[in-house]
């Protein structure tokens, strides 16, 4: 008889191994902090990698479903200097190497794909604790329980299930981002629109960089890098939004309008966002009964591998446990002898979303090396 698994988080990667789970036959129930599918916005565009989430996704047996949320052209990638020089102007080649998709619109394939129950909403996790060899309690914020004997953490960040297996905790990277977003960009904000063009925008500069995607519809979702401490960005008053566009704004005197407007014109109030971390190769002996997946295990700064690197250890985990039914342990362990050193490189190869290089033009190249690279790893 298969073990039932308790995954705590229904995010991308716990989505992706209870479905897994679920199409070899083996009973999964996923706990959610969340109300519902609805309670929030699921963030913005993703690009869903050939050798990693798409490889989950194939395992997953959603691939005709991915297809069809895919956002067509919007692969297409552009790399501009602070003066708004053109760098690198890359069209869509329609290969779907690295497609993009609305994350919320992938939650919710995943979600339609469990059965009915499957997923268990407004328990949001607040404490656990080993009960005997191999079982794990889970305490919920409504003082609820449940008793497991396969315990998954993949509830991010702030793993609740984390400390039973490391005393790791997250730490700010230096860096945060500040997002926006602008509605109906070709005929209110077109020479922000003529810069992102028809997929994703990156300005590179050490300390503070500019990013933008061009989601669904005419919107342009903007978010700016800024390498400075977390009392700077506390000194901000973020319910001024004009008074905190424009101070975000001032660190990028001398930048072309057109990248600038993307942070002056937004249309919705600048949401701070800071960016924290895992140590590097973070990794735990192996604790009975117990595993972690996604940003519970290797939260790392983005690199544009992050919700990649989840779904595939979904895929992962579910694969091992089906084919080693009868012995968990041996199952868990191959997942995390694999996930241990996969994890870890994405988040040191050269190049990501925020490269340490000190001078433009590196930093420059750097991005249009990771994105015309096929395979980064």
């Amino acid at each position: 008889m298969h073990t039932p698994v308790t995954i705590i988080g229904a995010g991308l990667g716990g989505l992706t191994l209870a479905r897994v789970l679920h199409l070899h036959g083996i009973p999964a129930t996923v706990y959610e902090a969340e109300s519902s599918p609805t309670m929030r916005t699921q963030g913005g565009l993703l690009d869903i990698h050939d050798y990693n989430g798409q490889l989950a996704l194939k395992a997953a047996g959603l691939m005709d479903e991915f297809h069809a949320i895919v956002l067509e052209g919007r692969q297409a990638m552009r790399v501009l200097d602070p003066d708004g020089t053109v760098l690198f102007d890359k069209a869509d080649d329609g290969t779907g190497g690295r497609p993009e998709v609305h994350r919320g619109a992938l939650r919710q394939i995943l979600l339609d794909s469990l059965p009915a129950g499957t997923v268990r909403w407004g328990h949001k996790a607040a404490g656990t604790r080993t009960v005997g060899p191999g079982r794990h309690e889970v305490t919920f914020a409504d003082g609820g329980t449940v008793v497991t004997g396969l315990l998954v953490g993949a509830d991010g960040a702030w793993s609740r299930v984390r400390p039973l297996l490391s005393t790791a905790a997250p730490e700010y990277t230096g860096t945060s981002f500040v997002e926006t977003y602008l509605f109906h960009a070709d005929t209110r904000h077109p020479a922000a629109a003529k810069a992102v063009g028809g997929g994703m925008l990156m300005a590179p500069s050490p300390g503070r960089s500019i990013f933008a995607h061009r989601e669904s519809g005419d919107t342009l979702h903007a978010y700016v890098a800024l390498s400075r401490p977390q009392e700077w960005f506390a000194a901000m008053d973020f319910t001024d939004a004009a008074a905190a566009a424009a101070r975000i704004a001032a660190e990028f005197d001398g930048w072309a309008p057109e990248l600038t407007a993307l942070i002056t014109d937004g249309d919705t109030a600048p949401v701070l966002r800071p960016q924290y971390a895992l140590p590097t190769g973070h990794r735990w002996d192996r604790v009975p009964g117990v595993t972690l997946l996604g940003d519970a295990a290797h939260l790392a700064p983005p690199n544009g591998e992050g919700a990649n690197l989840a779904m595939y250890d979904g895929a992962e985990l579910g694969m091992a446990l089906a084919a080693q039914p009868d012995d968990v342990e041996a199952a868990l362990s191959e997942y995390e002898q694999a996930m241990f050193p996969r994890s870890s490189e994405p988040a040191t190869f050269e190049g990501g979303e925020i490269p340490a290089i000190d001078s433009e033009h590196n930093t420059a190249q750097n991005l249009i090396k990771m994105f015309t690279d096929k395979d980064p790893r």
